[in-house]
């Protein structure tokens, strides 16, 4: 483990990715990279310089993905792995683990969010705040649950997908990869069809 962290995003999401990481308390130092060259700090954290310079950084930091969209984010995380870079798990300290959930690389846990046991969550997922994932999920890689987003037991969401904030998944559901599930929507059965789901239950949008 190195003991600095570098942070690719300084601006909504890397914002709360630096305050977890920050009460982690694990780090000596902690600090941003952004291609937005007019933001110099950033929760009173030094920006060191644009997304390119992580590979003269790479050998000195661990280096976490702090970026919200879901596609971005897949690709600056898979060039980091191409790479070698050490990417950590950030867990706020009041997030509730629950035992046998294996958190993969990139991951990042926010306050209040419940994982509950025997659930798996891929690499680069965002579990934000005040979400709920019960037992035996499958949450595979690059999804996005967003606030207050709560799932039953036993659900697979395919990779790249996005919960909006509110969202309800029922016990036993497969959603597919490449889906958002819009804000408040509830989800009663599988979906099997990339798009975008609204409603109470959840229907595909056609446009």
């Amino acid at each position: 483990m190195k003991s600095r962290l570098l942070i690719i995003g300084a601006s909504g999401h890397g914002k709360v990715v630096a305050d977890i990481a920050l009460k982690m308390n694990k780090w000596q130092s902690v600090a941003f990279l952004d291609d937005n060259q007019s933001i110099k700090s950033s929760m009173g954290l030094e920006v060191l310089g644009t997304s390119g310079d992580v590979f003269t950084n790479i050998d000195e930091y661990e280096i976490f993905v702090g970026i919200g969209n879901n596609a971005t984010r897949q690709k600056v995380h898979e060039m980091l792995e191409t790479f070698g870079a050490n990417i950590p798990v950030l867990v706020h300290p009041n997030a509730v683990i629950g035992a046998q959930v294996d958190l993969g690389i990139g991951t990042a846990v926010m306050a209040g969010a419940i994982i509950n046991s025997c659930t798996k969550i891929g690499k680069g997922c965002i579990v934000n705040t005040g979400s709920t994932i019960d037992h035996d999920n499958n949450i595979e890689d690059f999804v996005h649950i967003s606030p207050g987003a709560h799932l039953a037991g036993t659900v697979r969401v395919g990779k790249g997908s996005w919960l909006g904030i509110g969202s309800v998944v029922s016990n036993n559901i497969n959603i597919t990869n490449g889906c958002k599930v819009g804000a408040g929507s509830v989800v009663i059965k599988d979906i099997n069809e990339p798009g975008v789901y609204v409603g109470t239950p959840a229907k595909k949008l056609d446009y």
